[in-house]
């Protein structure tokens, strides 16, 4: 008995100290809330001292100065000496589809075969992922939650970064079709100077091109049969491309160099498509040819090296301010996979060391980004009407050392902000009687 005693003692032992953080979804919060005192970075390049924020039922109601503050029963956050946001957000992105790249149990971001329009992130979208609530403790509120693989890998949707499940976390469903365009490009082995192996002697860029012309095929008899008035019988594929034509939806097109880009621009004028080109690495180059075609660009990571041997060492940097002086819309993003999405801000602060100033960085992960998403009518910016998607920090949020995020709220809704690291942080500290 006393050894059933003890192995069970030791079992609970284990699991406390193995326990994952207990953080819950906010309740919805009904009512006013006040930020009152705060500097206030708008979104949209305008910054609000001594500000107060009014907010009713989770949506922004005021926005100014010796706005009164009743004495009855509402929330009110004094944010003097602190800066106030918008949430940030993560533009292209695999949160909750994949947890552990080596466990397979853990990663649902990719389906088999090539053309999946039909296949949907957001059911996918495990809102339990242990990567969430360290985010939005650098003041990521929202998220594009993108599916992976084959050529037409399926539909993105915007998250928030607090609910129960996926139905409770749905911003925006279905927003963007995501196609992963051909390299365009000669990749020889990398072992070919060992081996001895001949260069290929076949034109590298025609197969790409092939498929290219296969895929814009299957674009036009997706449109003709959605534009029957008479379907004999239904094909699904072709019915979740339907958003693309009545442009409810947008084609995000995954490429990173001019020739894959300048096929990009060819696809939007010939099928009459909003186009969006993910990556990017040498958007600058075209940067002209994107503003006149209206076509944005989400920079996927810039904490990288150049595409070409022969570019600066430097120019992943400095894409963004060639982006903002040419007027191309454009969001900085991160899809580092050992940081793990967590170095957005610090990406759009690098951007303004580098030509933007600190409020078109901040507009590059705010509005910008919900610009392109299609939910810069609800949020991306403090201002009146819009959801209150705001972070509180005591510090410049593009400044990875002053960057501390003490209040958060999606919809009204104030945030836990605990999560495993801040747990491990205070148990080694009691462990070892550090103040």
């Amino acid at each position: 008995m006393k050894k059933i005693f003890n192995l069970i003692l030791s079992m609970a032992f284990m699991a406390s100290a193995m326990a994952q953080e207990t953080v819950y979804p906010a309740k919805e919060y009904k009512g006013l809330l006040f930020i009152k005192n705060g500097t206030v970075h708008v979104g949209n390049g305008q910054v609000l001292e001594n500000t107060t924020i009014e907010v009713r039922d989770g949506k922004i109601t005021k926005v100014g100065t010796n706005i009164p503050i009743p004495a009855d029963d509402v929330k009110v956050f004094d944010a003097a000496g602190k800066h106030v946001y918008p949430g940030l957000i993560l533009a292209n992105t695999d949160l909750g589809l994949r947890e552990i790249s080596s466990v397979r149990a853990s990663s649902d971001a990719v389906e088999i075969g090539d053309y999946n329009p039909s296949v949907r992130s957001i059911v996918a979208y495990n809102t339990d992922s242990k990567l969430i609530n360290p985010l939005r403790n650098v003041g990521i509120l929202l998220a594009s939650v993108v599916p992976q693989g084959g050529t037409i890998s399926g539909s993105s949707s915007v998250v928030q970064l607090d609910a129960w499940n996926w139905e409770d976390a749905a911003y925006k469903m279905d927003n963007g079709i995501h196609y992963d365009m051909p390299d365009l490009i000669n990749r020889p082995s990398r072992f070919a100077a060992f081996t001895g192996a001949p260069a290929p002697t076949a034109d590298p860029i025609k197969p790409g091109l092939e498929e290219i012309e296969k895929f814009k095929a299957f674009l036009k008899e997706a449109k003709a049969y959605n534009l029957a008035a008479d379907k004999k019988e239904i094909n699904l594929k072709f019915e979740a491309l339907k958003g693309l034509f009545d442009k409810k939806q947008k084609l995000l097109i995954h490429c990173d160099i001019v020739r894959q880009i300048l096929m990009a621009i060819d696809i939007k004028n010939e099928l009459d498509l909003d186009v969006v080109i993910v990556g990017g690495n040498e958007s600058y180059q075209v940067a002209d040819l994107l503003k006149k075609n209206n076509i944005p660009v989400i920079l996927n990571q810039l904490l990288e090296l150049p595409t070409l041997a022969d570019d600066l060492v430097d120019q992943p940097y400095r894409t963004p301010a060639i982006l903002q002086k040419a007027g191309v819309l454009f969001a900085l993003n991160d899809d580092d996979a050992n940081t793990r999405y967590r170095n957005l801000p610090y990406n759009a602060g690098t951007a303004a060391a580098y030509g933007l100033t600190k409020e078109e960085a901040l507009s590059a992960i705010t509005l910008n980004a919900a610009k392109i998403l299609g939910i810069d009518n609800v949020t991306g910016s403090i201002e009146v009407g819009k959801d209150a998607n705001i972070v509180i920090s005591t510090g410049d949020i593009l400044d990875m050392r002053t960057n501390n995020i003490t209040h958060a709220f999606i919809q009204g809704r104030t945030l836990d902000l605990n999560d495993k690291q801040k747990q491990l942080y205070e148990r080694y500290k009691y462990k070892y009687s550090l103040k």
